[in-house]
């Protein structure tokens, strides 16, 4: 039978498509089974190479091999050779390389930190211990990253600092014992996108890194604001700095040369964009960290403040949500009667406007552009109004419509001026909140000649600030749990400062802008996001891996959880500024709360959990046995799988088809003793909205310093699909109050709930 001309002609353009999409390569990353590697091979390197030749054609080509928190490689392949290579001997999985995203003066002394008493002191401001920073890289000549008063470099350490045209090994000091950079994964899908040494052009990187453990530095500011003297958490702390292509199989790489160098902290403050815990090669790096013991912090993303807007919450990393500080930036708006009003402002230029005519025009609420180049506006100071019932007004866009018009400066009124924290701030003014523009507007509209004066580079610093929420506060952009990777842990686990943090910068980045196109470079800058709360507890667990280098990654991360502040300066639970009315944060949200370093210190119990127990979780989820193995390799087995990890919160979730049904959900806990000797602990419950939790024992008694004590927790409850969460909490405390241990419980739908 002849076909039709037209089907033909179809079929035919579906077996060019065909050996289109068969031929087209790709960068995968390889999970290998290493103890699957033939005794012919003397390492595991020549074994993928053989592979490879074996099954590929001439053009693959071998990227990375990774053996220390990852075993396998990644490679160019097309669809036909990574068909073939799947047939090897020790295959695990194979997964495309996806994009990876980047997601102080006073935040250290707002968390408590100080040279008198606490962590600081006891842990030599975390003297000896590594960071690892993987990120845009580093500059290497700020003077955050001087050594002065560092002592040699702790013997054992295997990093370099590898050189480059713009970067000499010189660079590195006692403070910057390292600097790696990886872009072979990069440059293979793009010759154009190639680094030629760690040195950080876009500025992240080195501000991360300077957060965590920068030198003290005094005499700093981001253009007269934030003045003081820049520190890192753990200003003792060595760093080393990984600069990482946006190619996830870079990222890999530098995980595991990190791992290899002989760090105990990892910081990542990149973002992830894969939900599927066995589909993501970094998780499965971390989790070969974790089992060398290294703490791996990680950022929770800035998607927020909507629920279940968290992608990579995995279990085995320190997942931290970003608040702010008790600190805000200002301009003074003094009116021509003398009365002055406190406005938001970052404007950066060394300038104040003064004497000039100020102007309320219905006409110009909004700061609509057309509007303000009228000549009437010329040099004036337009009083703008862009307060909107229906949400938040583009901040952006008004200021490019004021950029482009005749006016010299504007009052901005708006709801929303307690949220705007951006450094954006390219025209001269102030945000004021409605409350506050009443009695200039009743200047403006009344007298016959009204005039202000707009006075910039003001930090305010201290309680009861009149901007909304006390601080912390839960940012707005941070992500929100449930996790969309796995939702039966809680995450996040933990909030740190992250709102226009000072720390140092790239003095080629990015820095501020004045108008439309003068763009100014700094040393030091003012950065937002859960990106700069990372590093903050990368810092903490320097100081508490200096202080107690026996306990394990699970000790460490579990003293900061049940020992962080749900509370904040008011002694108010801690309020979620994405709100207007200003609601209380959830732990959804911000996790267990707020770290306190000194606190953290000594926690009285802790919850330990080993990388058997991880793997004996993941062995608990709905996956398939290839793809347990290529999350935790098969150096484990499930013999004993339990998705009820000893964790220091609880989260009890519900599904739509639940919604209506009564639900139990039990979680066994143990606790390790690591007070100063015998100590009794009751129990104080705070129940979850319209549920029963049920904790036995009510008492826990230790008779020595390291006992383990286990209870259990219960809790019914209602799938109720009308409400997001509810939280409630479980703290154990010791008879004579010195210790207090916090854990959240909240009782949440599930992630499918909210997509």
């Amino acid at each position: 039978m002849q076909l039709p001309l037209s089907v033909c002609l179809i079929l035919f353009s579906f077996l060019l498509w065909a050996n289109h999409v068969s031929s087209k390569s790709s960068t995968y990353i390889i999970h290998m089974d290493k103890p699957s590697m033939p005794k012919a091979f003397s390492t595991h390197h020549y074994w993928y190479s053989s592979l490879l030749k074996s099954a590929t054609s001439a053009e693959a080509k071998l990227i990375y091999t990774y053996d220390h928190a990852f075993h396998g490689f990644s490679a160019v392949l097309s669809i036909d050779e990574l068909q073939a290579l799947k047939k090897s001997e020790g295959f695990v999985s194979a997964s495309v390389s996806k994009a990876v995203t980047l997601d102080t003066t006073r935040s250290v002394s707002f968390l408590g930190l100080n040279t008198a008493t606490g962590i600081w002191p006891a842990s030599h401001y975390g003297k000896d211990v590594i960071i690892g920073i993987i990120d845009s890289g580093i500059w290497p000549e700020s003077p955050s990253f001087n050594d002065d008063g560092m002592t040699e470099i702790p013997p054992g350490w295997k990093g370099i600092c590898q050189q480059g045209p713009d970067f000499n090994s010189s660079l590195c000091n006692k403070k910057l014992i390292g600097a790696r950079f990886f872009d072979a994964a990069s440059r293979a899908e793009d010759p154009e996108r190639f680094f030629i040494s760690a040195r950080d052009t876009d500025g992240h990187g080195t501000h991360v890194a300077s957060i965590a453990a920068g030198n003290f530095v005094n005499n700093v500011s981001y253009f007269g604001y934030a003045p003081g003297t820049a520190r890192g958490v753990a200003p003792r702390a060595r760093i080393a700095a990984y600069k990482t292509g946006s190619n996830e199989a870079d990222t890999l790489a530098a995980v595991d040369q990190a791992v290899a160098d002989g760090v105990h902290i990892i910081s990542i403050s990149l973002g992830y964009e894969t939900a599927n815990l066995f589909d993501n090669p970094i998780a499965a790096a971390t989790f070969g960290a974790r089992e060398k013991g290294i703490i791996v912090c990680k950022s929770a993303g800035n998607r927020g403040p909507s629920i279940a807007t968290m992608i990579a919450g995995i279990p085995w990393e320190f997942v931290v949500a970003s608040g702010t500080i008790d600190r805000w930036f200002a301009g003074t708006i003094t009116l021509g009667n003398g009365k002055t009003i406190t406005g938001f402002t970052m404007f950066p230029a060394r300038a104040s406007v003064i004497n000039l005519p100020l102007i309320y025009n219905e006409t110009v609420l909004a700061c609509d552009s057309s509007e303000l180049l009228s000549q009437s506006f010329l040099s004036r100071i337009v009083v703008c109004n862009i307060t909107n019932e229906d949400g938040p007004v583009n901040f952006f866009a008004v200021m490019q419509n004021l950029i482009n018009s005749n006016v010299r400066a504007a009052v901005i009124i708006s709801e929303d001026s307690v949220r705007i924290r951006s450094t954006y701030f390219p025209f001269p003014g102030a945000v004021i909140t409605s409350g506050q523009a009443v009695e200039l507007i009743e200047y403006a509209t009344t007298s016959a000649s009204p005039t202000a004066t707009i006075d910039f580079q003001q930090t305010i610093i201290g309680p009861n600030l009149p901007r909304g929420a006390a601080s912390p506060a839960l940012s707005g952009s941070s992500s929100r749990g449930p996790s969309q990777t796995y939702q039966e842990i809680l995450k996040p686990d933990i909030m740190a400062p992250g709102v226009l943090i000072l720390a140092a910068y790239s003095p080629i980045g990015t820095g501020s802008q004045i108008g439309d196109r003068i763009f100014l470079s700094t040393d030091y800058a003012l950065e937002s996001g859960t990106s700069m709360a990372t590093p903050h507890i990368a810092g903490v667990a320097a100081l508490l891996k200096a202080v107690h280098p026996e306990w394990s990654p699970a000790a460490i991360q579990s003293a900061m959880m049940t020992t962080a502040n749900h509370l904040d300066e008011t002694k108010q639970p801690i309020k979620d500024q994405s709100f207007i009315s200003y609601r209380v944060a959830s732990p959804l949200g911000m996790g267990s709360g707020q770290v306190d370093p000194n606190r953290a210190l000594d926690p009285g119990l802790v919850y330990e959990s080993t990388p058997q127990d991880l793997a004996d979780l993941v062995c608990s989820m709905n996956y398939t046995r290839e793809q347990i193995r290529a999350i935790i390799r098969s150096s484990y087995n499930c013999s004993r799988r339990s998705p009820d990890l000893n964790y220091p919160s609880f989260i009890a979730l519900f599904n739509f088809d639940q919604r209506g049904m009564t639900l139990t959900r039990t979680f066994k806990r143990t606790v390790t003793n690591v007070g100063s000797g015998a100590a009794k602990y009751r129990m104080k419950l705070e129940k979850p909205e319209n549920s029963t939790v049920t904790v036995t024992p009510t008492t826990l008694v230790f008779g020595k310093k390291y006992e383990k004590r286990s209870y259990s927790l219960s809790i019914r409850y209602r799938g109720d699909i009308e409400l997001t969460y509810r939280q409630g909490s479980l703290t154990w405390i010791e008879e004579t109050g010195k210790y207090v241990v916090r854990s959240p419980i909240v009782i949440s739908g599930g992630v499918d709930n909210y997509g």
